[in-house]
């Protein structure tokens, strides 16, 4: 199959063209958030023009839907919604934390997996996957977004993901250092097609855990009335 597959969800871009059976994969690795914007389209130009192939030649574009960066998730929903639109083939958005499972897989042989991104702000997006016999994964825990002291670490499962520092001594032997990479989605990309045959690339979505990072100014105004009240009250209180 003819597949193009890119990620923007972290600091780094990751684009991956398989230009058919037999055919070695080309990639690309750039820096991602805000500036992937303006470097994707002409790194994906030119995958396909190594690859002396047309957009509308490929079977299928999967791309990173998230969790992961805002601005990340943004441009690579646009750009998959544009290169899909613009083509008529299958658009195929894929879980990040799913592609981190995969690469895990790659890398170590893991077919349990605990999927760990930085959200920032203290947090972590973690997901959990079961890998079965046919080479397709099971979800045994969905995205979700949590403090890492409140992530639940079983025995027997392979913790992997970016940021596991955050975890601090609670990190597991054996975790594995992973990114939700492009070749990663392109393995997965196959199962996804045969589920989603037609996909369409109205439904090429960004998939966000966290909905707020920002407050509005009103917000701020009452946080700041919120502490000033709980200050006066300690004061008030006998000593």
């Amino acid at each position: 199959m003819k597949l193009l597959a890119f990620d923007t969800s972290t600091e780094l871009l990751s684009i991956a063209l398989q230009p058919g059976a037999g055919a070695a994969l080309l990639t690309h690795d750039g820096a991602g958030g805000a500036q992937a914007s303006a470097s994707l389209i002409p790194a994906i130009e030119s995958l396909l023009a190594r690859a002396g192939l047309q957009l509308a030649q490929l079977d299928a574009i999967a791309f990173g839907r998230g969790p992961g960066s805002f601005t990340g998730l943004r441009t690579a929903c646009a750009v998959a919604q544009g290169l899909g639109f613009g083509s008529g083939v299958p658009v195929l958005p894929l879980d990040t934390l799913l592609a981190v499972a995969e690469e895990a897989h790659g890398r170590s042989g893991a077919t349990q997996v605990i999927a760990v991104l930085d959200a920032r702000m203290g947090e972590v997006y973690s997901a959990a996957y079961r890998r079965r016999p046919d080479g397709q994964w099971d979800t045994v825990q969905p995205p979700q977004l949590g403090r890492p002291d409140d992530l639940a670490l079983p025995p027997g499962w392979t913790v992997a993901g970016h940021g596991l520092a955050l975890l601090g001594e609670r990190l597991p032997a054996g975790a594995v250092a992973a990114l939700p990479t492009a070749a990663a989605l392109l393995r997965l990309a196959p199962g996804a097609l045969a589920l989603h045959p037609g996909a369409d690339a109205a439904q090429a979505l960004p998939l966000y855990i966290r909905d707020k990072v920002a407050q509005t100014t009103e917000e701020r105004a009452a946080e700041r009335a919120r502490k000033e009240m709980n200050r006066g009250a300690a004061a008030d209180r006998p000593s």
